[in-house]
């Protein structure tokens, strides 16, 4: 089975920094893309950052030239690089990944990592 497992987030105070990390492990036919989704108290879950399989990249306005996403994709790893840290980032922070799992389908499924909570202080 495949699973997704992140680790990285903490407590920190608004202007700071905090590196996400997420490794998809099982057997994974291939990869789609792998991305980071946030949901706060009382909101909907929203993107946060994806990189598809050819590199291409996009974030959410909210984000734009303070977070960075990259992939080690030898160790199927996606990263989030926060910096400049605000208040509203605070969230549960979720992995997500695009993954064809059999080599009896071309199908590609989402599948989730259980979430790290990041809380950035005033």
């Amino acid at each position: 089975q495949v699973q997704l497992v992140e680790s990285g987030g903490g407590l920190v105070q608004a202007g700071g920094s905090l590196r996400l990390s997420c490794v998809a492990s099982g057997t994974i036919i291939s990869i789609h893309y792998m991305g980071w989704y946030r949901q706060a108290p009382g909101k909907t879950r929203e993107l946060v950052a994806r990189s598809t399989h050819a590199g291409d990249t996009n974030y959410a306005d909210s984000v734009k030239g303070r977070f960075t996403i990259s992939r080690d994709n030898a160790k199927n790893t996606v990263y989030l690089q926060m910096n400049s840290l605000k208040p509203e980032d605070t969230a549960l922070y979720y992995c997500a990944a695009g993954l064809t799992v059999s080599a009896t389908t071309s199908r590609t499924y989402r599948y989730w990592g259980q979430g790290t909570q990041v809380t950035v202080s005033s």
